[in-house]
């Protein structure tokens, strides 16, 4: 038996797959995106290929953004203040919490608003917790030990089921 909440409703092969004609098609107006593995790789400073483009695009055409992290400020911020955006640090996903203050800083209407992220555990349990459509990508990079082991074959489960129902990502 699988939890609904942990199926993510979109999953793109990484972040910069999500295209302006995506979002205003299925009507996202604000988006509320994770940082480690999703924008960067774990820790790094430095966007991944494409993401500091990606967001021009982005912000240019009106969708607001603002990164979402469990992350603490020390992370965080000096990331953000690279490519220019606001943040929730210590978001305590997968609680409401950090998406409430991220859609309190935006003004987001929930209705109109995608979360992205790397992981079925915070991102998108946290989303769903809301009632919030969640795109997760796939990571950045594939960190090693026996935490990050386990819940990706974990999350193994609910992206081959994805993959069944949708044939491939976006």
């Amino acid at each position: 038996m699988r939890f609904k909440g942990y199926m993510p409703d979109y999953i793109f092969e990484k972040t910069t797959n999500i295209t302006l004609e995506f979002l205003r098609e299925n009507n996202f107006e604000y988006l509320f995106l994770d940082v480690d593995n999703t924008l960067a790789r774990h820790g790094s400073m430095e966007p991944a290929e494409g993401v500091v483009e990606w967001l021009d695009i982005i912000q240019n055409n009106g969708i607001k953004v603002i990164i979402t992290s469990n992350n603490f400020a020390k992370r965080v911020e000096p990331f953000a203040k690279i490519i220019n955006l606001d943040f929730v640090c210590f978001s305590a996903k997968p609680t409401p919490y950090g998406f409430l203050k991220a859609k309190s800083k935006l003004k987001a209407d929930l209705h109109k608003t995608l979360v992205v992220g790397d992981q079925c555990f915070t991102d998108v349990l946290g989303g769903h917790i809301i009632g919030l459509k969640v795109a997760m990508v796939l990571p950045i990079f594939e960190e090693e030990g026996f935490g990050y082991d386990m819940k990706r074959k974990f999350e193994k489960k609910y992206i081959d089921r994805y993959l069944e129902e949708n044939g491939e990502f976006l």
